[in-house]
């Protein structure tokens, strides 16, 4: 087990030293525009100096309407690519890999930091200068009890969200990060359209499971058009909804095969997230996880569709 933590790991040209991650995660220290700071150059650099193999940034937003909270970082300007270059250049010179993480927040959007609560902004939080903004999601469903109704959004604005990840791709290789994961799980905006629980469109992006893949596939090939053909791409999907008639895996093996062919190398596999605030609970889980519990998924996933996981 041990040497084959330690061995490197190859995902076409990128060649990962160790199969040591250090994954994204939200630290809500990024400046109201999004910009990156040297308070993150340090927090992911020092990973780096352990001889972590891989080391990703947290969720970079590919809009300003896409972040959770006003201290999310972000991918959606050309302004942020500098201090995220300064970022990944530190991360490659420690040996480690540099890796991003881009995604849309959806009807999970305008809430407060954790510390804070965690709840949707409101007049009370307009008053300390963080006013909310227009959610956006799949459809015209609140994501939990006691969230706003977001803007269901139309074919042609969620054509422009596909161009913005294609965009947020370009600027996390012009930042000089070697591999690319795509969130698209937890209740986000991508698993809004992938879950038939909270997708009740009737147009091409609704209803059966081809058209409710239709969007994930649609950033895929935008990525690939952004993204260099010798760097991977992960996507990170929640394989089941653990909710009665949600997502199952038999659901993420099929996405994953098409996924695939779109030239996506491997699944980054969670679960849960639909219609609960937390991201990896759903209002229908009973008890806590225990350690190790999404590992049989990812199994499912590696064998049934036969890719990396």
């Amino acid at each position: 087990m041990t040497n084959k933590l330690l061995s490197p790991l190859k995902l076409r040209d990128v060649e990962l030293p160790n199969r040591i991650v250090v994954s994204p995660m939200q630290m809500y220290m990024a400046k109201d525009n999004g910009e990156c700071t040297d308070w993150h150059l340090v927090h992911l650099g020092k990973f780096a100096t352990g001889n972590f193999g891989t080391v990703f940034t947290e969720v970079l937003c590919v809009e300003s309407r896409g972040r959770s909270t006003y201290s999310d970082a972000g991918i959606w300007s050309d302004s942020h690519i500098p201090m995220l270059k300064k970022i990944a250049s530190f991360i490659h010179s420690q040996g480690s890999i540099p890796a991003a993480q881009i995604g849309h927040c959806g009807p999970k959007s305008c809430r407060q930091r954790p510390y804070d609560g965690l709840q949707p902004l409101s007049s009370k939080d307009a008053e300390n200068g963080e006013p909310p903004w227009e959610i956006v999601s799949c459809s015209a469903e609140p994501a939990a009890p006691g969230y706003a109704t977001p803007h269901s959004l139309t074919e042609s604005e969620v054509k422009e969200l596909v161009l913005a990840f294609g965009e947020a791709a370009r600027r996390c290789n012009e930042a000089g990060f070697q591999v690319l994961d795509v969130h698209a799980a937890h209740g986000y905006l991508i698993h809004s359209f992938l879950s038939p629980i909270s997708n009740s469109r009737t147009d091409i992006y609704g209803g059966n499971r081809k058209n409710r893949m239709r969007f994930a596939l649609e950033i895929a090939e935008a990525l690939r058009e952004n993204w260099p053909a010798n760097k991977p791409i992960l996507f990170r999907l929640s394989c089941i909804d653990r909710f009665e008639g949600g997502l199952e895996i038999e659901d993420t093996i099929k996405l994953a095969k098409e996924l695939k062919n779109k030239g996506i190398d491997a699944i980054d596999c969670s679960s849960g997230g639909i219609k609960g605030p937390n991201s990896l609970f759903s209002l229908a889980t009973k008890s806590p996880p225990t350690p190790g519990f999404q590992v049989p998924l990812s199994e499912a996933v590696r064998h049934g569709a036969e890719m990396a996981t």
